[in-house]
């Protein structure tokens, strides 16, 4: 705590954004005067709003929501304080750990199944690598959730109508809204990399740089809040839903990842250039578990058509090198970089939650000595549809995955499920246009 008011002091903070990240990767928390953290050393927060769904509803299963919501004492992280460079006043933000009064981490909190998750590897002398790579698409605002999304207009006074793949002058057409998301994440030390033009209209990609897994899971939490932010101010909606438009394609975080021994070196690394048994495990590991992980990576109703009708998504669980048709991509690289592309996650996925799934597949595959398929040479489009059609399929299969709830949480899997069940519950429950217009008359 020294460290933190020593750092606020210096900055002359005088609010304090206190963030959580929720089952959806959105923030939750409390708004403090600078003075009043530190003097109360951290803050308290029900559980329950673990639970809540993304519409503000509760789940069906009673066992998972707390009648009397106890609270969690939330312990800020030192290694997330950063500004809020948009901030009126002098605000500093930190994201926080979620603890039990006796000390143990509350274990449905998303911070702490990747924890979890990252201590495994930690009792194997592992350490694991991570690369996002963040999709998302810009868009005009839009105040009228039944009219369908449209591209925004650029610099030139016209919206985008053709597809301007890896364009500079594409991009440069939003300069001022890209200028402002640079400076706000150089004032947080996000440490982003690239910048590029992806197949949609005015669709964009990020890349981080490579590295500790909570460290780039906080990243991308802390960037979507950044570039909504960078949006609003320029009068743009930034939105990272997998398929937000009917004929674009959908946006993805894709996930690199490899992993460390004790000395440093990249155990997926075999002799003479190829692939070692651990790798051949660890891909082995995220094919056998897909289908319950991908409740987590195509975490809500939406995900799914950009899986079943999306361009450039992956549809079965198929891997090959540098083939990016298949769900699990190896790039061509030097053996201490050897690295597998995970392809499945969405945009919309908790950052948090898609690189625990991804990581604990991997873990379950070289602890059990799972074997993988041999390698796609051609395209995977031409193989037949593998994977879970919608979200309810997804947290059937979850249900039934017991090595991957044991490694995860099997009291967090529970939960997840009940809130995720309860939101496609009531999605089921909507009427949608398409129903009206073919249907009200016609039949």
């Amino acid at each position: 705590m020294e460290r933190i008011r020593a750092w606020m002091g210096e900055n002359r903070i005088t609010e304090v954004e206190c963030l959580i990240p929720d089952f959806t990767g959105n923030a939750r928390g409390k708004i403090l005067p600078a003075e009043k953290f530190l003097r109360d050393r951290g803050m308290r927060l029900p559980e329950n709003i673990f639970i809540q769904t993304v519409t503000g509803d509760w789940p069906e299963d009673d066992e998972m929501v707390d009648p009397i919501e106890r609270d969690m004492v939330l312990v800020p992280d030192v290694n997330t304080l950063r500004f809020v460079p948009w901030g009126a006043e002098p605000t500093g933000q930190v994201i926080h750990d979620c603890y039990n009064p006796d000390g143990s981490l509350v274990d449905i909190a998303p911070r702490s199944v990747l924890r979890r998750v990252l201590n495994l590897y930690k009792e194997q002398g592992w350490t694991p690598v991570v690369a996002p790579e963040l999709e998302f698409f810009l868009v005009q605002k839009n105040v009228d959730w039944d009219y369908p999304l449209e591209p925004p207009v650029g610099r030139n006074g016209r919206p985008e109508t053709a597809r301007q793949s890896f364009s500079i002058d594409a991009v440069n057409e939003f300069d001022p809204i890209f200028e402002e998301m640079y400076d706000f994440c150089e004032a947080q030390g996000l440490e982003v990399d690239t910048l590029v033009h992806e197949q949609g209209a005015a669709q964009m990609e990020l890349n981080f740089l490579h590295g500790d897994a909570m460290d780039l899971a906080d990243q991308v939490f802390l960037f979507k809040r950044t570039m909504r932010e960078a949006a609003l101010r320029h009068d743009i909606y930034a939105t990272f839903m997998a398929k937000p438009m009917e004929e674009e394609p959908g946006s993805s975080m894709h996930i690199h990842q490899s992993v460390l021994d004790r000395e440093g070196n990249n155990i997926f690394a075999g002799q003479n250039g190829g692939f070692s048994t651990a790798f051949h495990r660890y891909i082995g590991g995220i094919q056998k578990h897909t289908k319950a992980a991908l409740a987590f990576q195509a975490p809500n109703v939406n995900s799914y058509r950009r899986l079943a009708f999306g361009d450039s998504a992956p549809t079965s669980m198929h891997w090959g090198v540098d083939n990016r048709t298949v769900g699990l991509r190896v790039p061509h690289c030097d053996a201490p970089n050897t690295r597998v592309e995970n392809r499945f996650a969405g945009a919309d996925a908790n950052p948090y939650l898609a690189m625990a799934v991804t990581l604990a597949c991997g873990y379950l595959g070289m602890m059990k000595g799972y074997e993988c398929s041999d390698p796609l040479t051609t395209s995977a489009y031409d193989q037949p549809f593998s994977l879970t059609r919608t979200l309810e399929e997804s947290l059937q299969a979850l249900e039934q995955d017991s090595d991957l709830a044991e490694v995860l949480g099997e009291r967090f899997v529970r939960a997840y499920v009940a809130v995720k069940r309860k939101e496609y519950e009531t999605y089921s429950k909507v009427i949608s246009s398409w129903e009206r217009e073919f249907l009200l008359l016609n039949v």
